[in-house]
């Protein structure tokens, strides 16, 4: 009955949902999109070229471990209990994470499942581990640092005792901050307590020096505190790095002191700061005595040693360190150049060539945030502490976004097609969203061609997924909080074939480099045209098309036109060739921009807050409407005449939604391209755009009608088969041919919704029950071909609604998946898509004609069995000659697990590689060697490698041995020659004296 009834007040004789029935609305959880929570830490693997980024578990989304590789490859990890990912390592096949929680979790890539996790006996405060050795080793609150073996899950029987305690006794509890292997001995560690640092052995399994920092009485230090000059200082350590070649050690201290230790004698070759040399000795020239003031300076977040192909040649970067008086943010870099000879070189060069880098700059990073930890991408190599020969810097801010910069130069790198579509959602941040269906051929043909670097990702690969050919595609918009605006592809759940984005500058077509916040976007796929409004009141068009000046600087264009278009073509990026150009520009004046659509028909409508509405022929570019909502609505003539000087003045109304459609205005025997615009105060006011003489369109005030509340969505339908009635290139073509299109306008409010024939039509309509209404959009259902209005609501459900009857068909939950706070923002496609935001930074896709379908997010293939990990770097001839003992990855196997471990599987996997190729060579050559292999079982030649490498290492202790009694020999030799000498001196004087 509510069918015939409100079918015939809407004018629309048949059911357009017919057929759809409760059990087709059924949420599918498709996809997501963005990183759930803060970023809280980063980790690169250069062999594999994947990266890892760990979040914090905070109100919008528990700790997660995201892993992305090239285009759109990523898998997601999750903690076994709630917790924030603190650290995260790559080590060979594996990902290592210690969470909040002191869990030590192992993933495999291979696998892309947990493989094993460890809850640790105490706090875990810093982790190392290297891609040759099957350990990690784990730095403890306690001092005590701790051995876990990958390859047999569980913890090793190797442990190592606070070796503070024999520097400072006094000492109780000395917290590890670093732990660093040595970059070409892995037989020596650098452990980071917070009094200072020391190098174990561990071939002679003991501590081999110590390294504390001191600042003297009336030495300035790091933060030239003239209240603590006279005392004396020891700065708590923050860092512990090699170089690249262990020859020297850099510590970072909380007082912004950075100190450079000869690894050998422990002597300090210099003490500095970022603008400061020698601060450690008194009188320096870092103090001025009479300074009344200093500024407090930020701590040394992150410091990385990074050497070039050349290990000799390096730069060190530093994260923090600067006055938080500076202007200015970033990282330092300190390009050192070549590393003088230590065996030829004095202590006043290294103290030189530490005091004056060749070349100090800074790189700069967005102001308002600093960057508190920073991941290097290596080219290849994964050794050198995963800082050799970077190709760029992901820096992480403060606030949780992520900024990308080239090495060394520090130019900032677009993420746009380098880095997967999750990172740019906070890179920088998202401040709109919107979502355009774009038919699949045209989006296939908008490919951008752009400048563009060498790929930052290359690592894993995707799936195949099903191919929907027939659908329109989903298109997103995102603006960011830096003018960027990037369109891509977010599909059904399917294969993507055009997966590159498109990116367009609105800070480049404005002419400034602020007040980049973008409120509105409108695509139009079919002609290629993205509109995009700012917070102050501009709004910017670009169009598809070819850039002529390519590889060019443009001259400027002036300065923006008010209340006037302006031509921008001019203000075109040089970088980009083809793609999304600048080309209009319209400055209203009259407040932000608060909606906004592009037709596919050459006409864009926009409104501001402050209540114009300006439509413009795009084919002038000419504006030919610019009026005031309150110029065609009628005032609401309700309530006192006398108003009191203390009320607050109404908002005026304002445009909320506009759509154009093509059909008949009610009263008209032909069809004609409509706009209608919803506003603020419930008004829905409906305009025809009509051709006039000279080629010129005109918009005419067709009539309005009046619903309780601020619309949110016009939907425009063809009466007769439920189809969307929109302004097409197609309909509108067909209006020569006196096409005539017998349409109904659906207007969805926070509190009803009204289905009527414009443009003043009473029509049907129904009011809400409990919830306001957030987003709303009709859709079709594939399955039986009919339409209904999908609706979310405040109390987080979607609900379905029959046309014309509006009468409920299904209801499901979403606030498990969206926010509820943020359902405003969702959008809902025509295929039953819902693009709405589950936190800050994270996007889910769902469909409501599903099968309840769950999301699985580790599809793809993350690991690649065919790419080596390189051999780790080894100790110099030199160092070789003048009796260095060096230790294997082989060696540390028995030195931390104990003669009593099993062979680990990589061990046994090299053993069959070396048995295959003894035997290849013992068929090629034949001779004894070629019997001994064949009559050597495997497990026969495990044992016979496992006694030969014990044997060795018993060796070079014999060796030792010998050494230190030969040296004890030559001494006793040596004091008995002295003496002789002395007694035949004493003899020699005595019988002078006496003439004999």
């Amino acid at each position: 009955m509510a069918h015939l009834l409100r079918g015939k007040q809407a004018g629309i004789q048949n059911d357009l949902s017919m057929g759809i029935t409760p059990d087709l609305f059924v949420i599918d959880d498709i996809n997501r999109y963005g990183i759930n929570s803060q970023a809280s830490v980063l980790a690169y693997d250069p062999v594999q070229s994947l990266l890892a980024v760990g979040t914090n578990d905070t109100k919008f989304g528990v700790g997660q471990i995201y892993v992305f590789g090239q285009k759109r490859v990523s898998v997601v990890f999750n903690l076994q209990r709630k917790a924030s990912v603190k650290i995260l390592q790559f080590c060979a096949d594996k990902l290592l994470c210690i969470d909040s929680r002191h869990d030590l979790s192992i993933y495999s890539l291979e696998t892309k499942r947990l493989i094993s996790s460890y809850s640790l006996p105490g706090t875990v405060t810093s982790m190392c581990s290297d891609p040759t050795l099957d350990y990690v080793l784990l730095g403890m609150q306690t001092g005590d640092v701790l051995a876990y073996d990958l390859d047999r899950e569980g913890m090793a029987p190797f442990k190592l005792p606070s070796f503070w305690t024999e520097q400072n006794p006094k000492v109780r509890v000395t917290p590890i901050i670093s732990l660093s292997l040595h970059p070409r001995d892995i037989g020596s560690l650098l452990i980071g307590y917070a009094e200072g640092a020391c190098i174990y052995s561990f071939k002679q399994n003991k501590p081999l020096r110590f390294f504390q920092y001191e600042v003297p009485r009336n030495a300035p230090g790091g933060d030239s505190d003239p209240t603590s000059m006279n005392v004396v200082r020891h700065p708590r350590l923050t860092q512990a790095v090699w170089h690249p070649t262990g020859t020297f050690i850099m510590t970072g201290h909380d007082d912004s002191s950075i100190v450079f230790w000869d690894a050998k004698d422990g002597r300090i070759l210099m003490a500095r700061t970022l603008e400061d040399t020698n601060i450690n000795k008194p009188g320096s020239a870092a103090y001025n005595p009479g300074k009344q003031s200093f500024a407090v300076k930020e701590p040394l977040f992150r410091m990385a040693w990074c050497p070039n192909q050349d290990p000799e040649d390096t730069c060190i970067l530093i994260a923090g360190g600067a006055s938080t008086a500076s202007p200015s943010k970033g990282l330092t870099l300190f390009e050192m150049g070549r590393t003088p000879v230590y065996a030829t070189s004095s202590w006043q060069v290294f103290s030189q060539y530490f005091d004056s880098p060749k070349r100090q700059r800074m790189l700069p990073t967005p102001p308002g945030a600093e960057v508190i930890d920073f991941c290097l991408l290596p080219r290849s190599s994964p050794h050198f502490g995963g800082t050799q020969d970077p190709i760029a810097i992901l820096a992480l801010l403060s606030s949780g976004e992520i900024i990308s910069l080239s090495f060394p130069s520090g130019f900032p790198i677009t993420p746009t097609n380098q880095l997967h579509i999750s990172l740019t959602f906070v890179h920088p941040f998202i401040s709109s969203i919107n979502l355009a269906t774009v038919e699949r051929a045209k989006w296939l043909g908008l490919t951008e061609k752009r400048t563009q670097g060498p790929l930052l990702l290359k690592g894993g690969h995707e799936i195949s997924r099903p191919m929907k050919r027939f659908e329109g595609r989903n298109i997103v918009q995102t603006a960011h909080a830096d003018g960027t605006i990037r369109l891509w592809d977010a599909g059904h759940g399917d294969e993507i074939e055009n997966e590159d984005l498109i990116q367009a500058n609105v800070g480049r077509a404005l002419g400034r480099l602020d007040g980049l916040d973008v409120t509105k976007m409108s695509f139009a796929g079919a002609s290629g045209e993205l509109a995009a409004g700012t917070r102050n009141g501009e709004m910017v068009l670009f169009r598809w098309g070819h850039n002529r000046n390519a590889g060019k600087e443009p001259g400027g264009s002036g300065m923006n036109k008010p209340q006037a278009l302006t031509d921008i073509t001019s203000r075109t990026d040089p970088s980009l060739s083809d793609g999304l150009l600048p080309f209009t520009l319209l400055d209203m004046q009259n407040g932000p921009c608060s909606a906004l659509k592009v037709s596919d028909v050459g006409f864009v409508a926009v409104g501001f807050d402050g209540g114009s509405l300006v439509v413009i022929d795009l084919r002038g570019p000419a504006i030919i409407y610019n009026s005031s909502v309150q110029d065609f609505i009628k005032q609401d003539k309700k309530g006192s005449f006398r108003r009191h000087s203390d009320q607050a003045q109404p908002r005026g109304d304002y445009p909320t939604t506009i759509e154009f459609s093509v059909m008949m205005v009610d009263g008209d025997s032909y069809s004609s391209i409509l706009l209608h615009v919803g506003t603020s105060g419930g008004h829905l006011a409906t305009f025809k755009i009509l051709p006039e003489a000279g080629g010129r369109h005109g918009v005419h005030f067709a009539g309005s009608v009046s619903l309780d509340s601020r619309i949110i969505h016009i939907a425009p339908i063809n009466a007769d088969s439920g189809q969307p009635a929109k302004a097409t290139q197609q309909a509108v073509a067909s209006l020569r041919n006196g096409l005539k299109i017998n349409g109904a306008i659906l207007a969805v409010s926070e509190t009803s919704a009204r289905l009527f024939k414009p443009a003043s039509h009473k029509g049907a309509s129904k009011g809400w029950d409990n919830a306001a209404c957030q987003s709303a959009a009709v859709s079709r259902s594939e399955d039986r071909g009919g339409y209904a209005l999908i609706c979310l609501f405040s109390d987080g459900s979607a609900r379905a609604y029959s046309i014309p009857a509006l009468k409920e068909i299904g209801r499901a939950d979403v606030s498990k998946v969206l926010d509820p706070r943020r359902l405003s923002d969702a959008i809902i496609t025509c295929s039953g898509d819902i693009l709405g935001w589950t936190g800050p930074s994270e996007v889910a896709l769902l469909n409501v004609w599903g099968t309840g379908l769950i999301i699985n997010r580790s599809k793809d293939v993350l690991f690649n069995p065919d790419l080596p990990i390189p051999p780790r770097p080894t100790i110099s001839n030199f160092q070789w000659v003048s009796g260095t003992q060096y230790v294997t990855p082989m060696d540390m196997d028995l030195l931390i697990g104990g003669p009593d471990r099993p062979p680990s599987k990589r061990m046994m996997d090299q053993a069959r590689s070396d048995q295959v190729q003894a035997k290849q060579q013992a068929r090629a050559g034949g001779g004894p060697a070629a019997a001994q292999g064949q009559q050597e079982g495997y497990w026969d030649y495990m044992q016979r490698q496992m006694a030969e490498r014990t044997e060795k290492l018993n060796l070079m202790g014999d060796s030792v041995d010998k050494l230190g009694e030969a040296s004890a020999g030559w001494a006793d030799a040596a004091g008995k020659f002295v003496q002789q000498q002395k007694k035949n001196m004493i003899m020699g004087a005595v019988k002078g004296r006496f003439g004999l």
